[in-house]
């Protein structure tokens, strides 16, 4: 994996960590831990304290390694902020018509935040290179299937509320991908550098992610 965003990486594992003011003392360590699971993509959102300092030293540690994206990019000033510290890709909450472009115009992948499915599709249009569909917790897996019925070639990346337990009925709907924060990474273990359980969490999921790929092949 080379300093920009990588496409084939994010395919082998297609989850979106996300991490939301995680102390900036455990990240070296998660980061590794998360990588030797098997994860390829990591967000840190920029309403984290410090969060642009952040992404700058974990992508100079760690940006040929994973992809490692900023998170809740909301302004063309926090954008600016996150590309400025090294950001390869951009997540957003929310339909943004400026930060789409301005992610289009820096050759920046961008998973733009939308719900319903005009707001999907606008995102779309605009160029976002997945949406990010959040809340998707909320009408859960019946949801995504149902907007892909008519919008099937619109690639959706279904946020909020993704378990180990429920994660592959939102990939047998169609999802691309899966956005994930506590679920995947536990903050009790984080704050409590509980890493072997941490591994052991994260590689667990990874072998069922695998084992429920070969089924589907």
């Amino acid at each position: 994996m080379n300093s920009s965003f990588s496409w084939e990486a994010f395919e082998k594992m297609p989850v979106v960590g996300i991490l939301r003011n995680v102390p900036p003392q455990h990240m070296q360590k998660l980061f590794t831990v998360y990588r030797d699971a098997g994860f390829t993509t990591i967000e840190v959102t920029m309403n984290s304290t410090g969060a642009a300092e952040t992404i700058s030293s974990l992508v100079k540690m760690f940006g040929e390694r994973l992809n490692i994206g900023a998170g809740t990019v909301c302004t063309l000033a926090d954008l600016d902020k996150a590309l400025q510290a090294g950001a390869q890709f951009v997540v957003t909450p929310i339909v943004k018509k400026d930060v789409i472009k301005a992610c289009i115009r820096s050759g920046v992948p961008v998973f733009a935040g939308a719900f319903t499915p005009t707001e999907i599709y606008r995102a779309w249009i605009l160029g976002a290179s997945m949406v990010k569909v959040f809340p998707a917790g909320q009408f859960g897996p019946a949801y995504i299937k149902e907007v892909l019925a008519p919008l099937n070639h619109i690639k959706l990346l279904p946020t909020g509320g993704i378990t180990q337990e429920n994660f592959t009925e939102f990939l047998k709907a169609g999802a691309k991908g899966l956005g994930m924060g506590s679920h995947l990474i536990p903050r009790a273990l984080i704050e409590n550098e509980q890493w072997e359980q941490l591994e052991s969490h994260l590689s667990g999921f990874a072998e069922k992610y695998r084992h429920f790929m070969q089924q589907m092949n």
